[in-house]
């Protein structure tokens, strides 16, 4: 019987033996087995499927419904079936099972121990009690229910929830952070955008994207969307009917391994230029990181827009739109690493209302999970309060102690200056602010310095930003997203910039 003590270990080597990421579907429907509704003829069906598709086939999938719907004898021909499959290729058992406890446990054993599936595909409708059943067969696979190709997914899948996300990629963040490391997901190729949205959420996950071919999913749209960056690997892409039922299945199965295998190709020549660009770029990685993320939120928009000052400029940054967890977590430790980078020494965080509160919170938390030392925050109330705490800061003490104000820009400093304000009243000691961006443009009036460096200059603070006008210059540079955009970058630079933003 096939066993595995390692399914995406196998996978990963399966995938590197063939360089394909297509996993075949075999599901015999009725009318593919004609007259002869056996197990027997199901089996054969399968087999012709597997013999013609096993030198591309980087795993099989077959569907559990297919054959059970046979009776006995079609059980049969499944258990018959994976045994079959050479060992080295992966088996993943569909069957969207759903339930938990004994009855979960059951259906894990009916799956691995008596079919001896390698990986099995599951709903998390229950939540984790419905995955660890399957999870706890030590070295198995669990591909969870995240995004499915029907139509009426959207009636629950696509619900908003609380934080901003939808109720699929809550599903992706919790498989890939807390359900384990045996945990894949199941996102229907029909939906590029949400195969895009859950690999935001889910960086490193394995996805099997079921719907190209037959069900109309659009193959270099999952590719682009689903890949990861680093290994151009992630994606089962599985092909059932588009396989089974072409005049020639083992032609159609090499065709779309071809198709796969040139892409990855593409993209991983494409991303080593990118890492010999990076090589020489002054970027860090949490800035290209953030940049990439605050493009893809729309933080940072490109385009024609005109400024409280009246200067027409190139681009738009709204930190507002950092709205939720997974936004902000990037956000919070690109923070984090900035002021880590500059070695900034402060003994708590103060964040300006309104927009200075979540983040004041949110890089506590990350420095303190970064450093191990449990960082203090204070943050400030738009009006008095008379009643209980009363007064207008709230949180941690901060009389004699260095304060690290944290906010998302400056444009006049105005916010900042009420801030110090404040601060110095309460017997605090301001000594660096921390910026998400500066744009180091000209004050004007014939000064030559940014808005940041004359607050700087006037009140003796250190300033960090995570990213500058230079940063955003450096990345224009050398990203073809950015091409259309560098040109009019460089003259607003030219026009505006500050000496420090060269």
């Amino acid at each position: 019987m096939k066993r595995t003590c390692d399914f995406f270990g196998k996978l990963d080597k399966r995938v590197q033996d063939t360089n394909s990421l297509l996993c075949v579907g075999l599901d015999p429907h009725q009318q593919d087995l004609k007259d002869d509704q056996s197990g027997k003829n199901a089996f054969e069906f399968c087999k012709k499927i597997v013999d013609a598709t096993a030198s591309v086939a980087a795993a099989f999938k077959p569907n559990a419904a297919f054959f059970e719907r046979l009776g006995p004898d079609g059980v049969k021909a499944l258990k018959d079936l994976i045994s079959y499959i050479p060992n080295h290729i992966p088996v993943l058992l569909d069957v969207k099972r759903g339930d938990i406890s004994s009855t979960a446990a059951a259906y894990a054993s009916a799956a691995f121990d008596i079919l001896g599936a390698d990986a099995v595909t599951v709903s998390p409708y229950m939540g984790v009690d419905s995955v660890d059943p399957f999870n706890n067969k030590k070295g198995r696979g669990v591909f969870i229910l995240c995004k499915t190709s029907n139509k009426s997914s959207n009636d629950l899948q696509s619900l908003k929830i609380q934080g901003g996300l939808s109720v699929f990629e809550h599903v992706a963040r919790l498989s890939e952070t807390k359900w384990g490391k045996n945990v894949g997901l199941v996102v229907g190729a029909t939906d590029v955008n949400a195969l895009r949205r859950v690999r935001a959420v889910a960086p490193k996950i394995w996805v099997l994207a079921p719907g190209v071919g037959a069900q109309g999913g659009d193959l270099e749209g999952v590719l682009k969307s689903g890949l990861r960056r680093e290994d151009a690997s992630g994606v089962l892409i599985t092909v059932s009917r588009g396989i089974s039922r072409a005049d020639s299945p083992r032609f159609a199965a090499e065709n779309l391994a071809k198709m796969i295998s040139d892409f990855r190709t593409n993209m991983l020549a494409s991303s080593e230029k990118k890492v010999d660009d990076d090589k020489t770029s002054s970027l860090a990685s949490y800035q290209r990181e953030f940049i990439d993320t605050a493009m893809r939120l729309e933080v940072l928009r490109f385009g024609s827009f005109t400024l409280k000052s009246g200067r027409i400029s190139p681009y738009f940054f709204n930190a507002g739109l950092f709205r939720t967890g997974a936004a902000m977590n990037v956000l919070c430790r690109s923070y984090a690493s900035a002021i880590q980078r500059a070695g900034v020494s402060f003994d708590v965080l103060f964040g300006p209302a309104y927009k200075g509160i979540p983040l004041v919170a949110g890089l506590s938390m990350v420095l303190s999970e970064q450093t191990g030392q449990d960082i203090p925050f204070a943050y400030n109330r738009k009006e008095a309060k008379d009643h209980g705490e009363g007064g207008v800061l709230v949180g941690a003490d901060m009389k004699g102690k260095r304060v690290l104000i944290v906010d998302d820009v400056i444009t006049a400093g105005t916010a900042i200056r009420e801030a110090l304000a404040t601060l110095t009243k309460a017997g605090a000691r301001p000594v660096a602010v921390a910026l998400a961006m500066d744009r180091q443009e000209i004050v004007g009036n014939g000064c030559d310095k940014s808005a940041v460096e004359v607050l700087s200059s006037e009140q003796g603070l250190d300033v960090v930003n995570v990213i500058a006008l230079r940063d955003l210059f450096e990345y224009a540079k050398r990203d073809d997203r950015m091409k259309d955009h560098f040109k009019s970058i460089k003259a607003y630079r030219a026009k505006y910039g500050s000496k420090s933003s060269q």
